[in-house]
């Protein structure tokens, strides 16, 4: 990777920083402090949260036919999304000790605390949850197959690639075989050191 994409990456990098301290500047100020298992919210604002919640009858009253005739195909995908989260688990257990990558904490991805929330009732607190899983899963299979390219074949496509990964902007140029195979070394050696090569 050439000096002026290092510095680009670099820079991005201080962008993230910059982003998430912004974030908890704005959760600041809907008065929220970190508690041992999340999020707590003062007194006041939990008050006032619990009087935004709408009753189950009066959600079901107000909700459109086809999204409650199409719930059960999006909860119908449960059943695939846990056999991808027990496959790649096991997948990960079993080849990442064998080529020394630093395994994948399923625990960073999959976050279940929206169903804490004062203002939702019940139907919308299952509804976060399903959510929570399925997208969690997503990105932790995600991270596992980021890692697994960075192993094998950290090269860019030839053509732009639309939602790359973070590790893919370190990889090695389409057509550029000499520095994959003095690089590829590096990029495997990068997998044993640290969580996130971003």
């Amino acid at each position: 990777m050439s000096s002026k994409t290092q510095e680009i990456v670099s820079r991005i990098r201080d962008l993230e920083v910059e982003l998430e301290k912004q974030i908890n500047l704005e959760k600041e100020r809907l008065n929220q402090r970190i508690a041992k298992g999340g999020h707590e919210f003062d007194r006041d604002m939990l008050r006032f949260q619990k009087s935004l919640r709408v009753g189950i009858f009066r959600y079901l009253k107000r909700a459109q036919i086809l999204n409650i005739l199409t719930a059960p195909f999006i909860y119908a995908l449960i059943f695939p999304f846990i056999f991808l989260d027990l496959s790649v688990t096991i997948y990960q257990a079993v080849c990442f000790r064998a080529y020394k990558i630093d395994r994948v904490r399923r625990s960073d991805y999959l976050i279940f605390d929206r169903q804490k929330l004062p203002y939702l009732n019940l139907i919308e607190k299952i509804n976060c949850t399903y959510c929570s899983y399925a997208n969690g899963v997503i990105a932790y299979v995600r991270e596992v197959a980021a890692r697994t390219e960075q192993y094998w074949c950290p090269i860019k496509h030839a053509r732009r690639r639309q939602g790359a990964h973070a590790r893919y902007r370190l990889f090695e140029e389409y057509g550029d075989g000499d520095n994959y195979r003095s690089g590829l070394a590096e990029h495997r050696d990068a997998l044993n050191h640290d969580q996130k090569t971003e």
